[in-house]
């Protein structure tokens, strides 16, 4: 997964790539070539007395060296920007793939799994890139070039070599087969933290409204140790590598001053062949480093990927239709012996509905909790699709209609509104960007919250926090219905988007909706009886089936269900 994810989405920064091999075959060159200027200058300049040779040497030296720090800082600049690049485009390749995942895969992923496969996951494989094209090319040729150099200056002294790289090699690779399977729980554990995190930051006021602050600390204490104790583990092998890589190198020179000096001694070698074999072996040994270096990011990165890859390959159940229709005149949205039922579920959620939404006309549904309403408002705005019977809107199945023609189309405001940080004006240009200020004034006032807008002294231009925080429920409810309003689509899906307004701004609110939509059609998800009660038509479900349809007067004669359900509110609210 991970080959195919860098194949994929480095493509279009191959430019970059070729000026990275380019620069890096550049500076190894120039750093294989230094050592054996430094020898010439040793043995022909030093040894000699001939001091115009050092200048001559020196000043080439110079401008290789000069060479060498040009084509590293231009490599790691390209490599960076495709590192960053490759990020940037896997960042957004994750978010726009999630969004059009349905409720159905995104519940099997987890929200806080999401958010880190979309940021911590591609951050492990960017870094992995940015050191790919810091060091990919530079280890090997450093290796071999530095073999092929070593044996140039002395074949005998060549058996350390043979003995050093062996044992380098084979210490990183017992650390990385142990890095692998760690730095997989260490993803996993990190999912659990941000979940316990998001979890005690979205219910925050439950946690202190049943005083829990102390057992959300020993969760989240829990969470972090766990993944602590991975990652010290992780760490602990990892700071072995340069110890002893420095140790190998260190013994590996000492070796060669060692057996060195009594071959130079005995006239076999010189000098500054001497150092310059030195130069190499270090060389040789970084080059294997480096490898290794990468070797040990790889499993993290090839695990990151992987989950990555999961997120991609997951195919939506949702998706637009091959021969896209779209609905011609006014919405009319019909439901024809509706089904649905959840993978492994025993029984069906719901169970042959039919009814119909018509335009200029007020369809509500009601039941009791558990008994299919809120998926059905999923069915008709298509964040999933029937198991059984079909929808259509104006004639058309809603599943040949294209997801943008239908949101456009059918309008909703969910069970529990969201805000979006920003302003009011930029939540209720939501749906319509181009929409005018007396536009979302008039949407505010049918929502009955003109109000509380213009009592602040930003008006429009009131900040609003992220999820709404700073507003109450019923605010952001009301400002939810006005930013579907500013949309107009030609249904009005409201899923007891009424529940936090009181009685009397709940009457005026639906008078309102009467008044200012008098061609719409609206459906109006609700448990409180009082909503729904000037419905032109009541759906009454039970058990995901329906049980009555009719009137509020007719409903009372005819359905024990809706009866039961307006004596025990009128019981409550005695």
């Amino acid at each position: 997964m991970l080959f195919t994810l860098l194949r994929e989405h480095l493509r279009p920064h191959r430019r970059l790539l070729v000026a990275v091999v380019v620069l890096q075959v550049l500076q190894t060159t120039a750093s294989l070539y230094l050592p054996r200027l430094n020898a010439d200058i040793i043995d022909r300049g030093v040894a000699t007395g001939d001091t115009a040779y050092i200048w001559r040497t020196g000043g080439l030296m110079l401008a290789v060296t000069a060479l060498q720090v040009v084509a590293t800082i231009t490599a790691v600049w390209c490599g960076a920007r495709a590192a960053m690049s490759l990020g940037r485009d896997l960042r957004g390749a994750v978010f726009d793939h999630v969004l059009s995942l349905s409720k159905a895969e995104v519940g099997r992923f987890g929200a806080p799994s999401l958010i880190t496969r979309g940021t911590n996951d591609v951050q492990q494989v960017q870094m992995l890139v940015l050191m790919t094209c810091t060091m990919i090319i530079s280890a090997p040729l450093l290796c071999i070039g530095g073999i092929v150099m070593a044996l140039r200056e002395d074949v005998w002294l060549s058996w350390l070599v043979v003995v050093a790289v062996p044992v380098l090699v084979a210490v990183m690779a017992l650390v990385m087969v142990r890095l692998g399977p760690l730095f997989g729980q260490l993803q996993k554990r990190l999912d659990t933290v941000n979940r316990v995190l998001r979890e005690q930051l979205t219910g925050l006021r439950v946690v202190r409204g049943f005083v829990r602050e102390d057992a959300e600390v020993a969760r989240f204490a829990r969470a972090n140790g766990d993944l602590t104790d991975v990652a010290v583990r992780a760490g602990r092998l990892f700071s072995l590598v340069f110890p002893f890589v420095m140790l190998v190198m260190n013994l590996a020179s000492a070796a060669v001053v060692w057996f060195g000096a009594g071959r130079v001694e005995a006239g076999e070698l010189q000098i500054g062949s001497l150092i310059a074999f030195l130069s190499y072996l270090v060389q040789i040994l970084m080059g294997v480093m480096m490898t290794t270096f990468l070797a040990v990011m790889g499993p993290r990165a090839a695990v990151s990927a992987g989950r990555i890859g999961e997120v991609l390959q997951t195919a939506p159940s949702v998706h637009d239709p091959e021969a896209p229709q779209v609905p011609a005149g006014s919405g009319r949205l019909e439901f024809h012996e509706v089904s649905f039922s959840y993978p492994g579920a025993d029984r069906p959620v719901l169970d042959r509905v039919t009814f119909d939404v018509a335009p200029g006309r007020t369809t509500a549904v009601i039941g009791s909790t558990g008994s299919g309403k809120t998926t059905l408002v999923n069915l008709a705005t298509r964040l999933a699709d029937v198991s059984g019977g079909g929808i259509t809107l104006g004639g058309v199945d809603v599943r040949s209609v294209p997801d943008s023609e239908l949101r456009r189309r059918v309008g909703l405001v969910p069970q529990r509104p969201y805000l979006f940080a920003g302003t009011v004006a930029s939540n209720l240009r939501f749906g319509r960007p181009d929409a005018t200020d007396e536009e979302l004034w008039a949407a505010l006032r049918t929502a009955q919250a003109q109000d509380f807008v213009a009592e602040r002294p930003e008006g429009l231009e009131t900040p609003i926090s992220q999820g709404g925080t700073n507003v109450s429920g019923g605010q952001r409810q009301r400002l939810s219905i006005a930013r579907l309003l500013v949309q107009r689509p030609d249904v009005f899906v409201f899923d007891d988007a009424f529940s936090a307004l009181d009685t009397a701004t709940d009457a005026r609110l639906r008078a309102a909706l009467a008044r200012d939509l008098p061609g719409a059609a609206v459906l109006v998800v609700a448990q409180r009886v009082s909503t729904i009660v000037g419905a032109d038509e009541i759906v009454v479900l039970e058990g995901g089936r329906v049980v009555g349809r009719g009137t509020h007067t007719e409903l009372l004669e005819t359905c024990p269900t809706y009866e039961e359900i307006v004596s025990s509110q009128l019981e409550v609210a005695a």
